[in-house]
């Protein structure tokens, strides 16, 4: 609120009828440091026989797993994202040939200790993951920052709304008459990076998160 507007020189009008209305988009920006990493992590197995191939896999998941625990990361923080079994097939002279299985299981690992997130996936991969699909850093209260945000928003409107008024040569609310918020609460993944396999003291770098709010809002006004 600038300094020279008080609610006795603004007088609120009535009526939502009232034709004397600015309308302004408010945003708001704000930056975060992630807090956590979301991995997702896996091992693809094949062999001709069925059994074979879901014994390998499962064998190397267990490993994968308990590494993992070994390092810290609570067994709840650790579930399976996807488990699949493929048929594969090799295709000659127009006919389908008979490969073998292939057999995926990706797991979904929650990495509270961001510094580790290089550490975690170098294990996994030393313990028989063999894919790595994904990392995404996150925040743990995504709610706090965006509140943030959307309080940045509505001042970025009513700062809008006086310049609109100054111009205008006119003396308006700087109590909006109406305020519809035109985002929601973000969800907890934002900056991602890719890759399919991790080396050794593989690099992880998380940057910073962006989370935005945008809200409508009308403010009334009278002329002078």
């Amino acid at each position: 609120m600038y300094p020279h507007q008080s609610m006795s020189h603004y007088p609120v009008l009535p009526t939502p009828r009232n034709p004397y209305v600015i309308k302004v988009t408010g945003e708001g920006t704000i930056s975060a440091a992630p807090d956590q990493a979301v991995a997702i992590l896996g091992t693809i197995t094949e062999n001709r026989n069925l059994q074979l191939a879901q014994a390998e896999n499962a064998e190397a998941v267990s490993r994968v797993i308990q590494s993992l625990t070994n390092l810290g990361i609570p067994q709840e923080l650790l579930k399976t994202l996807r488990y699949q079994i493929e048929i594969q097939y090799q295709y000659q002279d127009g006919r389908q040939i008979f490969q073998g299985y292939k057999v995926t299981h990706m797991l979904q690992v929650i990495i509270g200790q961001i510094e580790q997130t290089g550490l975690v996936v170098d294990t996994a991969v030393e313990h028989g993951a063999n894919t790595v699909s994904s990392i995404q850093f996150t925040l743990r209260d995504p709610e706090y920052f965006y509140n943030q945000a959307l309080s940045t928003a509505v001042k970025d409107s009513q700062q809008k709304a006086a310049t609109v008024a100054r111009t205008l040569g006119v003396r308006y609310n700087p109590i909006p008459h109406q305020v519809q918020e035109l985002t929601s609460a973000p969800e907890a993944l934002s900056s991602r990076a890719e890759t399919f396999l991790a080396r050794a003291a593989t690099p992880i770098q998380p940057g910073e998160i962006k989370i935005r709010a945008s809200v409508n809002a009308e403010y009334t006004f009278s002329p002078c």
